[in-house]
């Protein structure tokens, strides 16, 4: 647990590295094909079978969703929102999921309290979005960015519901390493149309971006996820999910300390409202079949 706390904790502190120099989709391809194509490789020399059609069309509505729409719209966004404030941002995609289950038709239906939450974690959004003068904040996060971190968390929800039914391969790396191909492919895809690639510099690059680059790819998508994977066939659910809202608490705290970034009392007490609402609907959603429980988490941690 304190390797998967702390690992995707820090990822967002990575991915600004990253992003101070490089551009932010061309080089989050990287990664995701890097990390999707070593595990692939792996599974199916281990012997895993060999995925068909209907499997890799699940696989990739669900990187095009969890990769290249949610991760696509954080790395874009960290070059304008600090770190801390971008994990908070997108710590509200269980609240859309919820408000996704309410709207879906065999969606399902939260309880009275569970909306209560929802309501909270939204108003935590707003107070750390909203107007510098709240809470004597002397400025605002950036609105372009703040955006975009919201639609990112949108299309996590989707990605996310969309796996609770998807028709995937039986092994759990087999399928991640699906998604993060498919994933990487459209950042590859759409970092060549918005010309990034002539924005890519190497030799101008900051040493500590190809360094988070390689934490990504290792850490992030290699060990923590191994470390999750595991976790959820020995610990309790309710401990491993835990990770939902520890993950900015990190974030927030190796952003002070390594970025500099600002602890307003603005952005703390969002903070705790988010997360408070986050852990509170987390408590009171009910867990359904092992099944299909690890499988979300699965495609949720898997970036």
């Amino acid at each position: 647990m304190v390797a998967v706390y702390i690992v995707w904790g820090s990822t967002y502190l990575g991915i600004r590295f990253v992003v101070e120099s490089l551009p932010p989709w061309i080089t989050a391809s990287f990664r995701f094909l890097i990390a999707g194509g070593a595990l692939y490789l792996l599974r199916r020399l281990r012997g895993d079978a060999r995925p068909t059609w209907r499997e890799w069309r699940s696989a990739a509505t669900i990187g095009a969703c969890l990769v290249l729409g949610g991760n696509g719209c954080v790395v874009w966004a960290e070059q304008r929102v600090p770190s801390g404030v971008t994990s908070l941002l997108v710590a509200t995609a269980p609240l859309w999921m919820v408000l996704a289950d309410l709207i879906l038709p065999l969606g399902r239906r939260p309880s009275p309290w569970v909306l209560v939450g929802v309501l909270l974690g939204l108003g935590g959004a707003v107070v750390l979005i909203g107007p510098g003068q709240l809470l004597g904040s002397a400025s605002s996060v950036d609105p372009k960015g703040a955006l975009v971190l919201l639609m990112g968390a949108l299309f996590w929800s989707a990605g996310s519901l969309y796996s609770r039914k998807a028709i995937l391969p039986a092994s759990p790396l087999l399928g991640t390493g699906m998604e993060m191909l498919a994933g990487g492919t459209g950042l590859l895809l759409l970092g060549t149309v918005t010309g990034e690639w002539t924005r890519l510099d190497a030799a101008a690059a900051a040493p500590q971006a190809w360094a988070g680059l390689a934490y990504l790819v290792v850490f992030g998508s290699w060990v923590g996820f191994s470390a999750y994977t595991w976790l959820l066939r020995v610990a309790p659910t309710p401990l491993v999910s835990t990770y939902a809202y520890v993950n900015p608490l990190v974030a927030i705290v190796l952003g002070y300390l390594v970025l500099d970034e600002a602890l307003s009392g603005r952005v703390l007490v969002a903070a705790a409202i988010i997360i408070g609402a986050v852990a509170w609907i987390t408590v009171l959603q009910p867990v359904g079949k092992k099944g299909k429980a690890g499988r979300l988490r699965k495609g949720e941690g898997a970036l």
